[in-house]
């Protein structure tokens, strides 16, 4: 989907525990920094849908696993109307960047609450984000309830 990329990240394990790599200044992707905050899912559960009008969200999972759809909702471009749907957990830990004006919405696979960073180009403000019902007929995609 045009404006959204997956990253591999790096991790380094061993009998401790692991470190888990999320977002470095230096990286190529890296556009700047206005806060980090966490998400907690429980299973089954979904928080959906989310817009940005001006900031890019990078999102990984460290720990559960979690279904992430995406939406082009911008009215111009090659991938306006596609839907994109990834899974992310410490399995397949990746860093999902996600552009102003794609939805996005995330789903809770895992049998324990997951567990979603997320680090943003800018601050909270409220008029700067839009939301939908995760069960809006604006979005041609639906939640597997339970």
């Amino acid at each position: 989907m045009d404006g959204v990329a997956l990253i591999s990240l790096r991790q380094f394990s061993d009998e401790r525990g692991s470190v888990m790599h999320f977002l470095r200044s230096d990286a190529p992707h890296f556009k700047a920094f206005g806060e980090i905050y966490f998400s907690t899912v429980f299973p089954g559960k979904v928080k959906a849908w989310h817009s940005h009008t001006r900031k890019t969200v990078n999102l990984a999972v460290p720990v559960g696993e979690m279904r992430l759809v995406l939406f082009d909702g911008r009215s111009q471009g090659k991938t306006s109307g596609e839907l994109m749907e990834v899974i992310l957990s410490p399995s397949n830990y990746q860093l999902l960047a996600i552009s102003p004006g794609v939805w996005y919405g995330f789903q809770c696979l895992s049998a324990v609450p997951a567990f979603m960073a997320n680090c943003a180009t800018e601050p909270y403000e409220p008029t700067e984000g839009r939301t939908l019902p995760h069960d809006t007929t604006q979005i041609p995609y639906r939640w597997s309830l339970t």
